[in-house]
C-alpha cells in the first residue's frame, strides 16, 4: 500500500512527505522530481518548449510506472489527480491524502523557495492562486480519503497527523 499525497502547490507534499517516508519506513517519490528526472530539464522549460499538454503526459506516464510500485509515499504533482487515469491509478493502491493551505500561505511558500511556477507567470498572483484552487477545490476533495489543512503548521506535525489517521483507519 502507498500513500499519495497530492493538493495545490505550495501545500507542503515534498516536505511532508520525506518525513512521512522517514517515519513510516517507505520510500519516497516525487512525480515532478521523476518528471524533472526523465525529461532532462526542470518542469518550467517543459512547459515552456513544450506545453502543459505534453508535460501532462508526462505526468500521466510517471504516475502510471510510480502507482504500480508499492510501500512508498508518493508526492504528486497539484495537477496529477485531476486527471482521471492518474486518480483511478493512484486510488488502486494508496491511501490518498490531500494537503490544503490558505491562498496566503501557498503564495509565501511558493515566493520563499524562489522557484518559477509556470502556472503563476502571468497576471497577479495571489488571484491567479485563488482561482485554480477555486476550480480544483471540489475534485481535490473527492478524491481525498483525509484533508490536513497545513497553514500553520510544521511537516513534522502534518506527517504526525497523517500517521494517527492511518493508524485509525488500519485499528479499524
Amino acid at each position: 500500500m502507498n500513500v499519495a499525497l497530492f493538493g495545490f502547490m505550495g501545500v507542503g507534499k515534498s516536505a511532508v512527505g520525506q518525513i512521512l517516508a522517514e517515519k513510516m519506513g517507505l520510500g519516497f517519490v516525487d512525480l515532478d522530481e521523476e518528471i524533472v528526472g526523465r525529461a532532462g530539464r526542470d518542469i518550467a522549460s517543459i512547459f515552456r518548449e513544450d506545453g502543459e499538454a505534453a508535460f501532462r503526459e508526462m505526468e500521466k506516464e510517471v504516475t502510471r510506472d510510480i502507482a504500480a510500485r508499492d510501500h512508498q509515499v508518493i508526492a504528486c504533482g497539484g495537477g496529477a489527480v485531476l486527471d482521471g487515469e492518474n486518480l483511478r491509478r493512484l486510488r488502486k493502491g494508496s491511501t490518498m491524502i490531500l494537503l490544503t493551505a490558505e491562498p496566503e500561505t501557498i503564495l509565501g511558500r511558493v515566493e520563499a523557495e524562489g522557484e518559477t511556477r509556470p502556472l503563476l507567470t502571468r497576471g497577479n498572483r495571489i488571484e491567479r492562486i485563488r482561482s485554480l484552487l477555486s476550480a480544483r477545490q471540489p475534485r481535490y476533495l473527492k478524491a481525498a480519503d483525509f484533508v490536513v489543512d497545513t497553514s500553520g503548521k510544521t511537516p513534522e506535525q502534518i506527517a504526525d497527523e497523517i500517521m494517527g489517521f492511518l493508524q485509525a483507519v488500519n485499528a479499524a
